[in-house]
């Protein structure tokens, strides 16, 4: 409603005065709940600010939901009819509950979001959770706008290095060692072939041979690979299950070999192809890019070929509107490479990368050969391990102590990861992660758990309630935040940006504990109590939600 009112003021000012641009804004706590800077025209116009404000005020007159006009210092202050305000925001939480903040700019577009894509084989790292919780947050946030969402798992699932699987599985592998602890033992031999072909250069070629024979459907390389892929499929749906993510598709780089010729005739048909050297490229210069590698000398496609591939498919498959591709900083060229090839294909999609940062651990980029934090698996087990120590310390006879932890610890990671502009690299540190205060996980937890209490021992009448009270100024300061809440889902969706819900719900439990801190909220007088239950009533629900979008559990104890 305060966004919606700005935005009246600002056409209100504007049409009648031919102008453009006219900033409306919210100033600092204590001063009016709306203002209007005026220097700007008064430069403009050769006039005082205060002619100004007159020609302005003249505008707003008919607007309802102003108390009154006031110039101050150079700007035109609005004061609103706080009461009437407050209670047609606090009783729209109330009745859509999480459906606060709905929208259907999105209505009847579809956006495939492709994300997560850990590789066969391999386990889920720590550096997968980043495109993982990213993509799983954006997929809400589409959603919560109106959007019909497919969420796309691309699996690394093919590859010369499966020929390296084969090989050394051929040579050293266990079967049953293997069915035991897939994932670990597939990483054992990896490793092992890699080391073994620093000296022995023969591995290569029968890697090579190998991966040739399953391009070629070898019965017998297919049965193995196939193996590789459902046991690695097997452990990754475990991670997933932990963190409640869930996708629409498992179509991984393998599902578009047969798609891929279709693609080099389509750009062979535009005349798009050049051999340059025996590779085989398309020119793209004409966007300031280094030139895209479609086919290798020896006939290999690649990836730009296969992800062209990927883009039809979704296109004809889902009749995408956008296509989002949650992927690391360091591919950026490759998808304006993407982008720039199905623009001369006569194609125009919308395509958008949505890059990420570094997972970092004591300021130094994340490595599997470190051995620190490898698996995701073992980091959030730890992370439930510490949050189980701490929820026993602080609420000892707490009932459902594991689950609490679990969702505790699975939140505090997703958060870390969210909370940050999505751009810049993420620190990883568990202790600071878990902290009940702060930016956290768990903080957010603990307010609406705060509030969880208060409302299980009390009762909301709304016919017993006096709106009065949200006249003053720590109650409609955070009435004005809870108002803000579609403008921040919009605003996230423009801009692929979990972290924005992030910061707002932070600042919304923020709001919330500096009025638990000056307000008893339990007071003698029940018009007063109501009024303050439907208070932190709406702010819990929008915490709430809040937390749900970034895909963390809100919980009723802890």
């Amino acid at each position: 409603m305060i966004e919606s009112l700005k935005k009246l003021i600002r056409e209100k000012i504007e049409s009648e005065f031919n102008i453009e641009g006219l900033v409306v804004e919210e100033p600092k706590k204590g001063l009016a709940d709306i203002s209007v800077p005026l220097f700007q025209y008064a430069k403009l116009w050769k006039m005082s600010p205060v002619d100004v404000y007159n020609k302005f005020s003249t505008a707003l007159t008919m607007i309802e939901e102003i108390e009154k006009l006031e110039f101050s210092n150079g700007f035109l202050n609005i004061y609103l009819k706080r009461k009437k305000i407050a209670e047609g925001i606090l009783n729209s939480v109330l009745v859509n509950q999480e459906n606060y903040g709905q929208s259907e700019v999105g209505q009847g577009k579809t956006v495939v979001m492709d994300y997560s894509s850990p590789n066969i084989a391999k386990s889920f790292s720590v550096g997968h959770l980043r495109s993982t919780m990213i993509g799983n947050a954006l997929k809400n946030i589409y959603k919560k706008s109106g959007y019909n969402v497919v969420a796309v798992n691309h699996l690394g699932d093919w590859g010369t290095q499966f020929g390296k699987m084969i090989v050394a599985y051929q040579l050293w592998g266990n079967e049953e060692l293997i069915r035991s602890n897939p994932i670990i033992e597939l990483q054992k031999l990896y490793k092992r072939i890699n080391d073994e072909e620093k000296i022995n250069e023969e591995l290569t070629q029968m890697a090579r041979d190998a991966f040739r024979k399953l391009e070629q459907g070898d019965p017998e390389y297919i049965k193995l690979w196939q193996w590789f892929r459902d046991e690695s499929l097997r452990e990754f749906m475990e991670m997933y299950e932990l963190l409640d993510v869930q996708f629409d598709s498992f179509h991984g780089e393998a599902f578009y070999n047969d798609k891929m010729d279709r693609v080099v005739d389509m750009l062979e048909e535009k005349g798009l192809l050049i051999v340059d050297e025996g590779a085989t490229i398309v020119d793209l210069s004409a966007s300031d890019l280094p030139p895209a590698l479609i086919k290798k000398s020896d006939g290999a496609t690649l990836y730009i070929t296969r992800d062209v591939a990927a883009i039809l498919y979704r296109y004809e498959t889902y009749h995408a509107d956008k296509l989002l591709y949650i992927v690391g900083n360091e591919q950026q060229l490759h998808f304006k490479q993407l982008k720039a090839v199905t623009d001369l294909m006569g194609y125009n999609f919308d395509l958008e990368h949505v890059n990420f940062g570094l997972v970092l651990v004591d300021g130094k980029k994340m490595s599997t050969r470190s051995g620190k934090f490898t698996r995701l698996d073992d980091v959030i087990k730890q992370a439930i391990l510490d949050a189980k120590e701490a929820i026993t310390s602080k609420n000892p006879d707490l009932k459902d102590q594991d689950m609490v932890a679990r969702k505790v610890g699975v939140g505090a990671i997703i958060f870390n990861d969210l909370k940050n502009e999505r751009h810049l690299d993420v620190d990883f540190n568990l202790a600071n992660m878990l902290k009940f205060e702060g930016m956290t996980g768990p903080y957010l937890q603990y307010s609406s758990v705060r509030i969880e209490s208060i409302l299980k021992e009390n009762e909301l009448n709304l016919k017993d309630l006096d709106a009065s009270y949200y006249e003053e100024d720590h109650y409609f300061e955070v009435i004005k935040q809870l108002a803000q809440f579609p403008h921040i889902i919009l605003k996230a969706q423009e801009n692929n940006a979990p972290s924005i819900i992030a910061r707002y719900i932070t600042a919304l439990a923020q709001g919330f504990n500096s009025f638990y801190g000056k307000q008893r909220i339990n007071v003698e007088d029940s018009k007063h109590k109501n009024a303050n239950l439907l208070f932190i009533s709406s702010i819990q629900i929008v915490i709430n939600e809040g937390l749900r979008i970034l895909g963390i559990s809100p919980l009723k104890e802890m």
